[in-house]
């Protein structure tokens, strides 16, 4: 990961303009998933010996059923996260107004569990309050434990319905291109998906690149083997 800079002209930029959680878990989340389900569809169906027809129209069908799906459950649970912030913000603008003297015993609190004490407490104290939308900020922060910057629902769903359609598609391609051993074929870039998105994660952990890759790759493996299981026990 690189670092940022740290000239006043570049803290200045990066605070005032906070980037947010972003969209680093829509997109490993609908990343695996889509990876994950649809070949559980191919493993599935393959061990049940079906013919590729009915795989690619399985697979195609849950990448685009399973993908929006997905994309409006994220959508809907991240606009429940972001009314509820709003629902917060109103409830704190009401107390503020109603009982002015215990919310600023309340960031009295948050700023002296920050470490502030004595009078740069009392000052720092007067300085929030004195102004109305950095007295909300830090109330939603301290009290909720809720970051400042609102989360975009459109922009998580987007990013998880096409983070699931790309690596949903890549276990049917081999079948959509008549592959000889398609299905071996299928495995193979399965489980590559898989440990790209790991590695691809790990620019964001602490955790080398190998490692998150192969902690992907053990989860959509795991998946796989037991869709396979199962569909072969229906094998005529």
């Amino acid at each position: 990961m690189i670092d940022h800079g740290h000239s006043q002209q570049e803290i200045a930029e990066r605070i005032n303009a906070p980037p947010g959680r972003g969209v680093l878990r829509d997109v490993v989340y609908g990343g695996i998933d889509g990876s994950v389900t649809t070949f559980a569809i191919v493993a599935g169906v393959a061990g049940a010996g079906l013919s590729p027809f009915i795989i690619v129209a399985l697979g195609l069908a849950n990448v685009l059923a399973d993908g929006f799906s997905m994309a409006a459950g994220n959508y809907s649970g991240t606009k429940a996260e972001l009314d509820n912030i709003r629902r917060i913000r109103v409830t704190e603008e009401r107390h503020i107004r109603l009982y002015p003297d215990g919310e600023r015993r309340e960031v009295r609190e948050i700023l002296a569990q920050k470490g502030l004490t004595g009078r740069i407490l009392e000052e720092a104290t007067d300085a929030i309050t004195a102004n109305h939308d950095n007295w909300i900020n830090l109330m939603v922060e301290g009290e909720y434990g809720l970051g400042s910057v609102d989360p975009h629902p459109l922009k998580a769903a987007i990013a998880t319905f096409l983070a699931f359609l790309v690596a949903g598609l890549v276990p049917l391609l081999p079948f959509l291109f008549s592959v000889e051993n398609a299905f071996v074929v299928s495995a193979c870039m399965t489980m590559c998906v898989f440990f790209a998105i790991g590695a691809f994660k790990s620019r964001w952990s602490l955790s080398p690149w190998w490692r998150s890759g192969l902690e992907t790759f053990a989860i959509g493996g795991v998946a796989a083997l037991v869709a396979f299981f199962v569909g072969s026990l229906f094998h005529p």
